[in-house]
Order: C-alpha cells, then structure tokens, then sequence
C-alpha cells in the first residue's frame, strides 16, 4: 500500500486527473467572472474531494481581497466566521463587494443605528418628514452674495474721538479757522468727527488758544461759539465747557497772566449772545474758593451791568484790523503818536501798533508822523520820530514797502502842506538827511526828496532881469 502511495506520489498525472499540490497556488490567482460562471457549473457536476477543496480556498482567498479592499482600517479579522461570510456583503454576489448602502456603522462600534438618524450621509437632505424654513443670509458667511440681498444701504461709520486725540484734532481746525474766519466751515468738519461725550471739550479748547493769540483771534473765537450754539453744542455744553476753563485758571494765568480778566469778558459775551444762560454767573456766588475765578466771574458781572441795555457785547474785544473803517484807523495812529510825544515810551507804542493789527495800514504811522514833524515847532519832536522809526524798522514792524510809501505820500503833498508851514520843503530835506543818517530810509528813497528852487531877484539898477 505504501508502495501505490509512493507510485501514486511520483507518476506523471494522466489526462483527467488532478493534482492538489500543483495547483494550490492557482487558488491566490484573481478569477474573472467566466470562470465564476465556469466553476457554478462545475460545483455540481462530479467533483472530487480534492477538486472541492480546491474550490473552498480559492473563494476564501477571493473573500479575504474583497473585504481587504471594501472595509474600513478599523475592520478586524472578527468579520469572517468560520464558514467564510462577510457581514453585509455576498460574496458569492456577482460584484462581491459590501452593500455600502446600508447605513448601518462598519466599524464594529455602536448599537447598529442609522448614522445621525438617518438624515446624514451624501445626497440626503435630512430625516423623512423634515420641514425647513426659511433663513435670514448671513453677512460674514464666505458665500453670501451682497448683489442678491435686493438694495443695499451703506452707512459711514465714524469710529468715536479718543479724549487723548481730541486735541490733536481740534488744533489744526482752531487755527485754521483763526485764518480764514468761516465758522460754517468748522462747523462741518466738527460734524465729520465723532466727538461724543466729549464734544463740550472743543469750545474749552477753543478758547484757550485764543487766550494765548491776539485779540482778533478771541473775538473770532467768541462768534464761532455763538454760531455753532443751538447747532451743534447746547448750553449745557457750553456752561461745562466754561467751568472746566474756570477750574484750570491756575494753570492758564502762567502762560497768560491776564486770562482771569479776558474769560470773564468770554463768559460776558457768551451770556450776551445766549450761548450760555443767564443764570450761570448765579450758579457760583458764594461757591467760589478759587482767587482766580473770582476775579474771572466778578468782571463778566461788571460787564454785564455796564452793557445791560445792549442786546450783544460786540465790542468787548475791539474791532478786528482789517474790518475797522479807516477813520477810526487814521484816530489811533493819530492818538498814539500824540501819547509817544507825551510819554517817549517806544514799547507802548510799538505794542499799540501791534494790537491795531493792520500791518497793511503802517505806511500811514509813517505819513502822520512826518506830517507832525513838518507841523512842530523845534527840533524835539524831530528826534523823537526818528528815534521811534529807527525802532519800528530795526524791529520789521514797519517794512520797507511800508516806509518807502508812507514818504512818498509826504512827498507827493508837499505842495499843499507848504501852503500852511511855508518853510516845509527845508524841514523835509534836514529830516530826510537826519533818516538816512540813521539807516531809517534808502539811499534811493532819500535822493527822491523834492527840493523847491529859489528865484533871485537882481537889484533895481539891473532893468528888473532876474538872473539865471
């Protein structure tokens, strides 16, 4: 028997016969679907045992590539039973593959429910008998489409003025303002900032600017105040806005020692031009601990009680330069030159010229003064004029143009004045050689000097020919 075992072992196999370990390896061959066809057909015929042996491997080969490639990396090799079925899956189905349809968890893990109820997965919309309603888009969703929402409304949000910046701001307003004088212009660049809470803090600084300026620039301060009043600041705020500028005096009386003084006329204006009510000043009587703003408010009050028959106080700061007619121009020059014959203080008057604020208007000091000089009799008034224009011109208060013209006037009228002081023309030319000896006036300007020629008569015994 071991003898045919042996000769079965090592023979040649014949035509139609099978041998188990040449063809084992066949089993790890992919099949096609013929050959699927091929051994359905053949499963029933008359096989052998080793053939259905054969046949076994090869479909648990084939089973284990399909669930290789079908089911998730967290798959273990739990999935097969003994008899080789994959749950889920047919392998004897024509495709072999797992139902992927089935919505039932792979991984072996939870209690075999639907996945999110059964309203997840690709193409699904959500559980049956799910109604939706209509959403409002959202503005910062990545595909939300602005053109679609119908009219769109832009609005300019203006972010709030920070205390800190604030007086960055306002400054170049202030004193560009101080330039040009058009409050319509301050107030719309006053609406295009956010001042906030802190909008009462524009007018405080507003006029302490001004308190350092002149006094054209606290008049245009105190009609700004009343233009923008009612508009853009109530009396409310301006009432804070002043007490504030009462509480730092200490402070502002050491850049300006007169600043007790000039508030109490802005607070006199202010209450004349109903920015601020006429029961502010009642509000600290006898509340008042500061010297300072004792002194501020006792002067509104005396203004107030000079000026009550008057509607406004317009003229608590003076007239401004350019807009003061040229009479009253003509009188101060006029009553400053006569205080300087008087007094011989050359800083007064150069601080009087300063105030008028009309550096155009200077070559008219220049006319009255060698007007008087012509008009005086002995030679003091002479020495004090050039003594004061050598001053104005060392200092370029008064320019050249502004000199050379004021001269020339003189010059031009020599005629007529020499008809009420007939020894003019000599005066003119010593005073000339006197300013230019002083550096006061040009050579140019000195040669211009007009000079009458004298007509000598011969005596009687020549026929009455005048000589050449």
């Amino acid at each position: 028997m071991a003898t045919e075992v042996e000769t079965w072992s090592t023979a040649a196999p014949a035509d139609g016969m099978f041998s188990f370990d040449a063809n084992l390896a066949e089993a790890s061959r992919p099949y096609s679907d013929d050959e699927d066809a091929l051994n359905e057909v053949e499963v029933n015929g008359n096989w052998t045992p080793q053939e259905k042996a054969l046949h076994e491997a090869r479909l648990k080969a084939k089973a284990k590539r399909r669930l290789r490639k079908s089911s998730s990396r967290n798959s273990t090799s739990e999935s097969f039973s003994e008899s080789g079925d994959v749950p889920g899956g047919d392998p004897h189905s024509p495709k072999g593959k797992v139902n992927t349809n089935d919505r039932k968890s792979r991984a072996g893990k939870g209690r075999g429910l639907p996945k999110k109820g059964g309203a997840g997965g690709k193409g699904v919309w959500g559980a049956a008998g799910m109604v939706y309603e209509d959403e409002e888009p959202d503005a910062r969703d990545p595909n939300y489409d602005e053109s679609s929402q119908g009219d769109t409304v832009y609005a300019t949000v203006v972010p709030e003025v920070d205390e800190k910046e604030l007086e960055k701001m306002v400054n170049p307003i202030v004193q560009e303002y101080f330039e040009h004088g058009d409050t319509k212009e301050v107030e719309m660049l006053l609406k295009e900032l956010n001042l906030g809470p802190h909008k009462y803090e524009f007018s405080s600084l507003a006029v302490s600017l001004s308190l350092e300026g002149k006094a054209s620039h606290r008049e245009l301060t105190s009609r700004l105040l009343s233009d923008l009043s009612g508009k853009l600041m109530s009396q409310s705020d301006m009432a804070r806005a002043f007490d504030k500028m009462l509480k730092e005096l200490p402070d502002l009386i050491l850049d300006t020692p007169e600043a007790p003084q000039m508030l109490g006329q802005f607070i006199a204006r202010a209450i004349a031009d109903h920015v601020l009510p006429m029961s502010f000043l009642d509000c600290y009587k006898g509340k008042v601990d500061c010297e300072y703003a004792r002194v501020a408010l006792d002067r509104a009050a005396v203004l107030l009680t000079m000026k009550r028959e008057m509607v406004r106080l317009d003229n608590v700061w003076g007239v401004g330069g350019g807009l003061r007619p040229v009479k009253h121009l003509v009188k101060e020059m006029n009553l400053l030159l006569k205080e300087y014959l008087v007094s011989g203080d050359v800083s007064e008057a150069e601080r009087c010229l300063r105030d008028l604020e009309v550096p155009h208007f200077h070559h008219e000091l220049v006319y009255e003064a060698v007007v008087m000089v012509l008009e005086s009799k002995g030679d003091t008034a002479s020495h004090m004029m050039i003594k004061l224009l050598q001053s104005f011109w060392k200092t370029g208060l008064i320019t050249v143009d502004q000199m050379n013209r004021g001269f020339q006037r003189v010059y031009d009228e020599l005629p007529e004045i020499s008809l009420d002081v007939p020894h003019a023309h000599s005066i003119m030319e010593t005073f000339v050689d006197l300013c230019y000896q002083e550096s006061v006036i040009t050579k140019q300007l000195r040669d211009a000097c007009p000079s009458r020629g004298r007509k000598r008569f011969v005596s009687e015994g020549d026929g009455g020919m005048i000589k050449n």
